[in-house]
């Protein structure tokens, strides 16, 4: 029986550089995947743009006010005094209570602002309205 050489074997290596590569493309693919996992639950309207966007995450209501003014809570129809009681109901309850508008920017300002009068006579107080970001901060 013919034993091998002892100084002519090699000992093995793990190259350990193509799995780090894999591990940070997994890493980035997994970052960017649960991004657009995050569903955000409003209809689709064309809002102004503004510079001095700022966004705010924690926001109880997001009201979304179409051009024909048909309004609704998060991406479900509702009609006006139906959201003005759950959002007067809300803010009894919660401190913290805020309601944002989406409003489409074709639409009449008179509508909006006649939404927010109603909405400060229900006693909302914290309300903001949304806009796109044209580039600004």
């Amino acid at each position: 029986m013919r034993l091998r050489d002892r100084k002519g074997f090699t000992r093995p290596e793990i190259i350990i550089i193509p799995m780090i590569d894999i591990m940070f493309f997994l890493l980035v693919f997994f970052m960017l995947s649960t991004l657009y996992m995050v569903n955000i639950k409003t209809v689709d309207v064309h809002m102004p743009k503004a510079a001095n966007v700022e966004t705010q995450m924690r926001v109880t209501y997001v009201v979304t006010m179409k051009k024909d003014g048909s309004l609704y809570l998060e991406d479900q129809p509702i009609a006006e005094a139906t959201l003005l009681a759950r959002a007067k109901a809300e803010n009894a309850r919660n401190a913290k209570f805020a309601l944002v508008l989406r409003a489409d920017s074709g639409l009449d300002y008179g509508k909006v602002y006649a939404l927010l009068d109603r909405c400060k006579g229900a006693g909302i107080t914290r309300v903001g309205l949304a806009g796109e970001s044209a580039g600004g901060k």
